[in-house]
């Protein structure tokens, strides 16, 4: 992919060399969505790196600032024109609109360059601030999803659902 560049941010596909941001924000993911994707040691952050350079679907966000990797978009595509889009970010820039402008110009690539005619994002119902993130995209509330999906077991092996709000955005909806 070719790099969308913002202010301050450099939206790119994954290097080897972004090891040790990807764990700092994978080893303890901060949304249970993520949780599957944990990342257990440098080791594993640097397999994952290398895997995720092989790919556009996952995106890496790097501060224009220090050259660090943020966190990451994602976009993966279903036939025939619509997008299933999300993100994480490391908890060390929360609160710094980082990812609503990563998101923002990952939204309107896909519009513009991509083709697509519809996004949408799964949002669990206690993640706060990535609902807000959707609002400040222009998403819409589609539906609630009771006892959704499950990222994680209780105590005696059984899993914990959670809610799960849709969220979607037409082209039509969004001026690009």
């Amino acid at each position: 992919m070719k790099p969308i560049e913002t202010d301050r941010l450099i939206l790119r596909r994954f290097q080897a060399g972004d090891a040790a941001d990807l764990f700092a924000y994978l080893h303890q993911p901060r949304a249970a969505c993520f949780l599957s994707m944990r990342l257990a040691d440098l080791d594993a952050a640097k397999a994952e790196a290398v895997k995720r350079a092989g790919s556009d679907d996952i995106i890496a966000v790097q501060s224009r600032a220090d050259g660090r990797v943020i966190g990451e978009v994602f976009a993966h595509f279903e036939e025939p024109d619509t997008w299933s889009i999300g993100w994480s970010f490391n908890g060390d820039v929360a609160g710094r609109g980082y990812a609503s402008e990563a998101a923002g110009a990952l939204v309107d690539h896909l519009f513009a360059d991509r083709g697509a005619r519809r996004l949408y994002a799964y949002v669990e119902d206690d993640n706060l601030a990535s609902q807000r993130l959707c609002e400040r995209l222009g998403m819409r509330r589609e539906g609630l999803f009771l006892d959704f999906i499950s990222f994680e077991n209780d105590d005696a092996g059984r899993p914990i659902y959670v809610n799960t709000w849709q969220y979607a955005l037409l082209k039509r909806e969004r001026q690009v």
